[in-house]
């Protein structure tokens, strides 16, 4: 009995923590570039049921003869195992602001061993000046000229150096190169990977690697069609009524899961209050 206690509650757990990785799409879902998260639930280790019991064996005196017999499979629980991102393509909508860029995914390779296509970023720095990547091409301009993402963030250019414009009146063409006053200032950096999969997700709509190293230039590497549209903002990819639907389905699985372990609970204090009593 206690063991589909724990198998109820594991049930409860991962619905729980479903809900807050759905609740956490939709909270995004008018962030730009934002990537939903998708989740990978996974049953616990099957425990194999046998059946122990005795044989009568007819001979002389009587013998019992011990042995086993097979009840079959049984699952002790369910967990959420990982929460990845869907790296989709996001709308385009167009706002009108310089600072404005948006990533367009052109004819991207696909890796022939995992079947996974890959992905273009833009290059920025974080806090401590390493290497992060973000799809959020809502950009702006610090008191000093650079180019930043929202969080303060520098944007970098295909040297990995930090961008400095002179005002808003600027330039970017599709191939990533920013024009002032019809000269060119810089590249804007942008990196690729294989499989984007292998991306670890940081607050701020950030992506690192799993060793924090750089990402491949994609403008030398990969063969990666892209473009980018300046006045442009990749919207994000959550599909609003597809989360609601699966948040009332995770809401669903948890309630049936809680009634099991009222049932369960209940059957323990009948046993408690009731069957262990001395007559």
């Amino acid at each position: 009995m206690l063991r589909g206690f724990y198998t109820a509650a594991s049930g409860m757990l991962s619905q729980q923590r479903r809900t807050e990785m759905l609740t956490n799409n939709m909270a995004n879902a008018n962030t730009p570039g934002f990537k939903a998260d998708q989740s990978s639930m996974r049953a616990f280790p099957e425990m194999l049921i046998r059946k122990l019991g005795q044989t009568d064996i007819p001979v002389e005196n009587g013998y019992k003869l011990p042995g086993s017999s097979l009840v079959g499979a049984l699952n002790t629980g369910v967990y959420m195992q990982e929460a990845m991102p869907k790296f989709l393509q996001g709308d385009m909508q167009q706002t009108e602001r310089s600072t404005d860029i948006a990533l367009l995914n052109g004819n991207m390779p696909v890796n022939p061993e995992t079947g996974i296509s890959g992905t273009v970023l833009f290059s920025v720095a974080n806090g401590n000046g390493e290497p992060r990547y973000t799809r959020n091409g809502n950009f702006t301009l610090d008191g000093q000229g650079f180019l930043t993402t929202p969080a303060g963030h520098y944007v970098l250019d295909d040297q990995n150096t930090r961008i400095q414009l002179n005002s808003e009146d600027f330039t970017v063409n599709e191939d990533g190169t920013i024009l002032e006053n019809n000269r060119v200032v810089a590249r804007i950096g942008i990196g690729y990977t294989d499989n984007p999969y292998r991306l670890t997700k940081e607050g701020d709509g950030l992506f690192r690697t799993e060793d924090g190293a750089a990402l491949a230039n994609a403008y030398t590497a990969g063969n990666a069609g892209f473009t980018l549209k300046q006045e442009n903002i990749e919207a994000s990819n959550v599909d609003t009524s597809r989360t609601m639907t699966d948040m009332m389905t995770a809401y669903r699985a948890f309630e049936a899961n809680q009634k099991v372990l009222q049932a369960y609970d209940r059957s323990m204090e009948k046993a408690v209050n009731e069957i262990g009593r001395l007559g």
